[in-house]
């Protein structure tokens, strides 16, 4: 199954969270700003080299799909994010 059909069809269990609620996430889970490029801010976390890049658009909330790609991006557990 390709991805963007698993995210057409995704289930909707994750609550809608504002790029701030990610970026504290990020924050609470060794990863630290490494720069900004336009709206998206982009994290690294050191310890096992991960990186990701949280959009910033106005306070807007997500899209579940770029939810989903966060939380690929970063390695954490999907726990965090209910």
């Amino acid at each position: 199954m390709s991805f963007l059909l698993f995210l057409k069809f995704m289930p909707k269990k994750f609550k809608i969270f504002k790029p701030k609620e990610i970026i504290k996430i990020l924050l609470l889970n060794n990863f630290k700003l490494r720069r900004t490029k336009g709206s998206h801010q982009i994290f690294v976390n050191n310890d096992n080299s991960k990186r990701v890049t949280v959009p910033m658009h106005n306070g807007k909330d997500l899209f579940p799909a770029t939810l989903v790609s966060i939380i690929r991006q970063s390695g954490l557990s999907e726990k965090l994010f209910k």
